[in-house]
């Protein structure tokens, strides 16, 4: 989930707080790890890491963008789903219907 927020709100944060919470949730690197690659201390880092999931919650919480597309998400999912069920039990104009839809959500889904 957070690393979805800074995917979608990153940029609201400071150069150094999105560097820290990259470092921490996409790479995996340990507050002594990142402390030592920025050259400011743990607490620095812990800091700057606390800040930056607050302002990325905050921001969520009052604009939901992460929220709405999590939701289309499972309808999108479930939508392709039952398309290619449809595909398989029927023939004719029918089938290529539902391939054609497919293809359609495909394209909005990327």
């Amino acid at each position: 989930m957070m690393t979805m927020l800074l995917d979608f709100y990153g940029e609201l944060l400071t150069e150094k707080q999105r560097s820290c919470f990259n470092m921490h949730y996409n790479e995996d690197l340990s507050l002594s790890e990142i402390a030592d690659i920025m050259k400011i201390s743990r607490q620095g880092v812990h800091d700057l890491i606390a800040r930056a999931e607050a302002a990325l919650v905050e921001t969520e919480e009052k604009i939901g963008v992460v929220r709405r597309f999590s939701e289309r998400r499972v309808i999108y999912d479930k939508m392709e789903d039952e398309l290619k069920e449809l595909e398989q039990i029927t023939d004719g104009r029918a089938r290529e219907l539902a391939e054609k839809l497919s293809t359609e959500l495909e394209s909005v889904r990327t």
